[in-house]
């Protein structure tokens, strides 16, 4: 009998895309499964972008809100549906909708006091910590085997509804080539590459007939208005995810920094130059073919900071704009 599984997916974006190749195993593994995804609102519309997902079930409660009676209330209303739980935030919080809901088997890391709200816990094994993906990986495998290399994340589109999004917004349809920057990261400055830079590959861009658009939340409206270019098309503060998703589908490049908006863009195929300051391509990565990633390797790197303890910035200041245009030719010509 095929199993029903519910999974307690992450917060963060980017994470939810990353999500999806656990996904990908559950279903290679029964095919037959049925895998519903617990979500906060913000990453909801990730999880309903993926064929392997059968019913998206919101939690909305607050990013760093305990809710902790909310959560069991949640759970205990899926009492009696779900053959097995798996929980991929490591928080006390996360794991109580999957306890309450009597999944038989319950599996995630030991994380934050969670014995008995989990049994079946797993463990990093020693050494180098593992990439966020073989984490979750690693929760769709029985306890000690190997953790299969990763089936990439693949979002679909909404075309219909990506060319009215521009309409409505007052946007001509794609017609031609368009480069689209990711300019924000939600962590903080430190995975921000300067806006001068953006600023001078989107002039090379438009040079060459390229429409250029900027992505991202209200909060990069701010670095947007910084990136100088003619006929630029700004629209952050304006789409809501699902906007964002059909949108970058249209585009023929993307540049970003390493955020929600990178892994989207990975998974929706489309050649793509990101960008790593403090943070760690090798754990994090954009997992198509198509995406490359570039970053300096200094000393001082990664420091996962969210602003840079030395208070230079090296790491992205001297990141140049000709080894950005080259890895995304190189990634288009893919």
């Amino acid at each position: 009998m095929a199993q029903t599984i519910l999974v307690i997916g992450p917060a963060w974006v980017g994470d939810m895309v990353m999500a999806q190749s656990l996904f990908k195993q559950l279903r290679a593994e029964d095919p037959a499964a049925g895998i519903d995804v617990v979500a906060p609102p913000w990453t909801a519309p990730v999880a309903s972008r993926m064929h392997e997902v059968r019913t998206v079930l919101p939690l909305d409660i607050a990013h760093g809100q305990l809710g902790l009676w909310r959560r069991l209330r949640f759970g205990r209303d899926l009492r009696g549906r779900y053959d097995r739980a798996i929980v991929l935030p490591n928080s006390f919080k996360s794991a109580l909708p999957a306890f309450a809901s009597g999944a038989r088997v319950r599996t995630g890391f030991l994380g934050e006091m969670r014995r008995g709200l989990l049994n079946d816990i797993r463990r990093e094994p020693p050494g180098r910590p593992l990439r966020t993906v073989d984490r979750f990986l690693m929760l769709a495998r029985p306890p000690g085997a190997a953790v299969p290399p990763p089936m990439p994340p693949e979002l679909f589109a909404d075309a219909a509804r990506g060319r009215e999004t521009l309409l409505r917004l007052g946007h001509a349809p794609v017609e031609g080539p368009v480069l689209a920057l990711c300019p924000g990261a939600e962590f903080g400055p430190a995975k921000r590459w300067p806006a001068r830079h953006f600023s001078a590959l989107a002039q090379r861009y438009r040079a060459r007939g390229f429409r250029i658009w900027v992505l991202g939340s209200a909060r990069d409206q701010a670095v947007a208005a910084e990136i100088a270019v003619d006929g630029k098309e700004d629209f952050t503060g304006r789409t809501n995810l699902l906007d964002a998703i059909d949108l970058l589908a249209q585009t023929s490049a993307v540049v970003s920094n390493d955020s929600g908006l990178m892994h989207v863009a990975a998974a929706l195929g489309r050649p793509l130059a990101a960008v790593y300051g403090s943070s760690d391509p090798a754990h994090t990565p954009p997992l198509d073919h198509r995406a490359l990633t570039v970053s300096k390797g200094l000393s001082c790197s990664p420091c996962f900071a969210r602003t840079c303890p030395l208070g230079h910035l090296r790491c992205l200041e001297d990141l140049g704009v000709d080894e950005v245009a080259a890895a995304l030719e190189e990634a288009r010509a893919r």
